[in-house]
């Protein structure tokens, strides 16, 4: 069964001895950062603060902050395994038979029905309502010494576009300016922005603090535009996301959330925000975004206050990206069939750098795969794009070096182009515009301008292998 709420999944990480109660006093400006960054390198457990100065709300960090939380937070075996699900979904068009097939797997679709989000009357969430609202009631960190302030780094921020009604669920930080406002750091290119900006005016809003982990998750991932976030947490959990109408604003929000904001942001008022230690690793700098206006805090009667640290990778949202990099995987062979895996190295943060391997068949195609990958969704952010052959396991990096090092001719191998860049990224010749880099280190063909066949790898015949892997004891080698 899925995880009925985050508290549900804080006790099964105790039963499996995945999370670490902090009995002792800590103060929320940096300290709780501090302990978090240095557990979560050390691949350490889920962080529970019992007492946190100044609140009575407990706090919980690290809640992804490895392999083995993520996969116990989806409950999956394997970061693959999600994918697999979703592969099995998405293999409708290759289904024989013509529309007899493909009627005769409409229960396959229907499985989709039972994920999509159910309204409720009544929620843990509304078991308090804090009046009048304040912030001040909650424990927000401040992560970074050169921060602007204190910031709510776990938020699901819910919003509706105010000409199609769909929803939309993002992650957006929010420094807290005084009890009753918060910056509300969405980039142009995000959904709540784009709402806001289809508002020409005033934007309700919801934000949901402590979730079951599904749907903290599917805050973070890079969907389509339109396609409801709440059912993806569905699908991930295969339980329909329970949700329940917001108390003043018409937003529906997770009905067994821990804590939920209710206000709105007007499209004619900003503030200055920042800087922040972003997950880039780098402070990003201060610049004026919109502002979140509370009208309404509820909570349950014992609310835990969730948050994430960011910071020089690795960090937690390196796990959640993993999820990502996975889950996503079948999306892009879908459009690009001749794709075979992608990796997004931890140290790029997952907007600077994809590892792609291919079905190579025929000139060009490796050129080809960079620029549409580029016009994929979020991926057109990706600063640099590394293509190698079918036969490369894309997450031996050693491997993958070895093949750029060796089979790369800068002239005719590299591409650079011009378009949109992360706003965060700090490299970028100006905010969210610069150049991005392609690299083709598959073999050449010889209309690539490769005069001869490309060289054979140097191999060990599997005859041999086979020799020494019966003879290995003889030899007396370890």
């Amino acid at each position: 069964m899925a995880y009925g709420d985050l508290q549900a999944y804080l006790a099964c990480l105790e039963q499996r001895h995945l999370l670490q109660r902090v009995k002792v006093e800590v103060d929320p400006v940096l300290e709780i950062a501090a302990i978090t960054d240095r557990v979560v390198k050390t691949g350490g457990p889920a962080l529970f603060f019992e007492r946190v100065r100044g609140s009575q709300l407990p706090v919980v960090t690290n809640l992804f902050g490895s392999f083995e939380l993520v996969k116990t937070a989806l409950q999956i075996a394997d970061l693959d395994e999600p994918a697999g699900r979703l592969r099995g979904l998405l293999d409708l068009p290759a289904v024989p038979g013509g529309w007899l097939g493909k009627i005769k797997q409409l229960p396959r679709l229907a499985e989709l029905g039972r994920y999509l989000p159910r309204r409720v009357k009544n929620a843990p969430c509304q078991e308090v309502r804090v009046d009048p609202p304040s912030l001040a009631e909650l424990p927000v960190l401040q992560l970074w010494p050169e921060d602007g302030g204190r910031f709510i780094t776990l938020p699901l921020v819910f919003t509706h576009d105010p000409l199609t009604g769909r929803r939309n669920v993002g992650m957006y930080r929010m420094q807290v300016f005084d009890e009753r406002t918060t910056g509300m750091h969405w980039h142009i290119h995000k959904g709540g922005a784009g709402h806001l900006r289809s508002s020409q005016g005033r934007l309700e809003v919801a934000v949901a603090l402590g979730a079951d982990p599904a749907v903290i998750y599917a805050a973070t991932a890079p969907l389509p535009p339109g396609f409801d976030e709440m059912l993806l947490a569905g699908f991930l959990r295969q339980e329909a996301v329970e949700m329940v109408p917001a108390l003043t604003v018409d937003v529906e929000v997770p009905a067994r959330a821990e804590i939920i904001l209710e206000g709105y942001v007007d499209a004619y008022e900003e503030r200055l925000e920042g800087p922040f230690g972003d997950h880039t690793g780098y402070y990003s700098p201060a610049d004026y975004y919109p502002v979140f206006h509370l009208t309404c805090l509820t909570r349950r009667h014992r609310a835990v206050y969730p948050a994430t640290v960011v910071g020089p990778p690795p960090m937690e949202d390196a796990y959640l990206g993993k999820v990502t990099e996975r889950l996503f995987l079948p999306l892009i062979q879908l459009q690009l069939p001749e794709v075979v895996d992608i990796n997004f190295p931890i140290e790029g943060v997952f907007h600077n750098c994809v590892i792609v391997s291919i079905r190579k068949g025929y000139p060009g195609q490796a050129r080809k795969v960079m620029h549409a990958l580029w016009g994929l969704g979020q991926m057109m952010f990706t600063r640099m794009i590394v293509v190698v052959d079918d036969d490369v396991d894309v997450h031996d990096l050693s491997a993958v070096r070895w093949r750029v090092l060796g089979n790369i001719e800068p002239r005719r191998d590299v591409v650079i182009v011009d378009g949109p860049v992360d706003t965060l990224d700090h490299a970028a010749a100006y905010t969210g515009f610069g150049s991005k880099m392609g690299l083709d280190a598959t073999r050449k063909l010889p209309q690539e301008g490769y005069p001869c066949p490309w060289p054979r790898e140097a191999r060990m015949s599997p005859e041999v292998l086979d020799l020494i892997d019966r003879k290995w004891r003889e030899y007396g080698l370890p």
